[in-house]
């Protein structure tokens, strides 16, 4: 692991300066170079994931696909939402924008006498070494990650604006970034928070993202493949995370309301005791552990088609709901939505 890093290090550290550096001074950014060195580290990852993406993952597809490729157009947009943020474009945004804020912040809590928890110090000469932090954090994002989840799909408003991802129903290696921008600013403001609050080193924090990520693509495949028995309470896998993605299960929960079962629900379908509420199953990004604690896993192997309810079934006003075909469409859709103008 040690040579691994070291090998990361000198590479990232090449990129800088021969590329980043030049080009910040060229634009007139020379006074953020820390910044740019960051960067250069987010923009390795990228790299590094889109080969393994490409050289991995993409033949997995071909080799056993769920369902045939149909929609090329709807997958070259989600190849434009990759490349946003696996080359580091939205996260330079969180840089210029969230990151200066979050640190003053916290800087301004250190001079007050307040300190954040350092969670690999709770057992030192054994949770501080590397491999071993790297996996306590790793488990603390995921159940973190858990809840921002089950956030996105409980708040209707938040789901205007999750419902983006779900809509996808050409589900591929590409599919993991397909989100609203404000989506994504929202559960990442929380993540670089939640990295303050519990100490964890700016390395160890891209590994961690980059570990996530690469797993995430890999669910999203069109790939049919699950896990086995146990395998499949250990990780998340492509079948695992197709049913979240599938269309009324995967976003939709039905609610017993006071009183007696009704003889309609040996059929499987909402009885008049019933109401059909915004939630779902397997809500896990790494770890399906959280949803069998909390009784939101199902483990049946199913492929189902994917997307959302409303775009196969008319609403109130009988017709189905428009999620926009390009990037700036699809963002700007979200926005209506979240304001319930579409």
């Amino acid at each position: 692991m040690e040579l691994l890093g070291n090998w990361f290090d000198s590479v990232q550290q090449w990129l800088f300066e021969s590329v980043m550096q030049p080009l910040m001074f060229h634009v007139g950014l020379g006074n953020v170079l820390e910044t740019g060195y960051e960067a250069s580290g987010w923009l390795l990852v990228g790299l590094l994931q889109l080969v393994v993406i490409l050289v991995v993952i993409g033949p997995l597809q071909r080799l056993w696909p769920v369902e045939p490729v149909t929609d090329r157009a709807t997958i070259r947009t989600d190849i434009l939402y990759t490349l946003i943020h696996r080359l580091g474009l939205f996260r330079l945004g969180l840089f210029l924008a969230i990151d200066p804020l979050v640190d003053d912040v916290f800087g301004a809590l250190r001079v007050a006498g307040i300190s954040t928890f350092q969670l690999d110090g709770i057992w030192p000469g054994i949770s501080d070494i590397p491999w071993v932090s790297l996996l306590m954090y790793l488990v603390v994002f995921d159940f973190v990650d858990y809840w921002i989840h089950r956030g996105q799909h409980h708040f209707e408003w938040w789901w205007r604006l999750h419902s983006l991802h779900h809509a996808q129903q050409q589900m591929t290696m590409w599919s993991d970034n397909r989100n609203h921008l404000l989506d994504d600013l929202l559960r990442d403001t929380i993540l670089v928070v939640v990295a303050q609050l519990i100490g964890v080193a700016p390395g160890q924090f891209i590994a961690i993202v980059a570990i996530t990520q690469l797993s995430e693509s890999f669910q999203h495949a069109n790939v049919r493949l699950w896990f086995g028995r146990w395998g499949e309470r250990l990780w998340v896998s492509p079948r695992f995370h197709r049913l979240h993605h599938s269309v009324g299960i995967g976003h939709e929960t039905i609610k017993r309301m006071n009183g007696p079962l009704g003889d309609a629900d040996a059929t499987g379908l909402p009885s008049p005791r019933h109401r059909v509420v915004l939630g779902g199953h397997n809500f896990g990004v790494l770890l399906p552990w959280w949803d069998v604690l909390m009784r939101t896993a199902n483990f049946e192997l199913r492929y189902d088609p994917t997307g959302v309810r409303d775009q196969v079934e008319p609403g109130a006003n009988g017709q189905l709901r428009d999620y926009g075909k390009g990037f700036w469409s699809q963002q700007w859709r979200g926005v209506l939505r979240l304001f319930g103008k579409a």
